[in-house]
């Protein structure tokens, strides 16, 4: 199976925004920077673009109940 990749396109989302705050580990965010600062893309909106790649390549998998 191949596997999916993340193409960076226009933005999606418009309008009024939200602030989120996380907790990530400093060499995650060294590499978002990283890869911010070769696309053009701040850190923000690198986030978001990886955020709207998973949400559409999710699969929720159901816990099964033992009987």
């Amino acid at each position: 199976m191949e596997m999916p990749i993340l193409k960076i396109e226009p933005k999606k989302y418009t309008g009024e925004s939200t602030v989120v705050s996380m907790r990530m580990p400093r060499d995650m965010v060294k590499e978002l920077d990283t890869i911010a600062a070769a696309t053009g893309y701040t850190r923000t909106e690198l986030m978001m673009l990886c955020l709207e790649f998973s949400l559409q390549h999710m699969e929720i998998v159901q816990k099964q109940m033992n009987k």
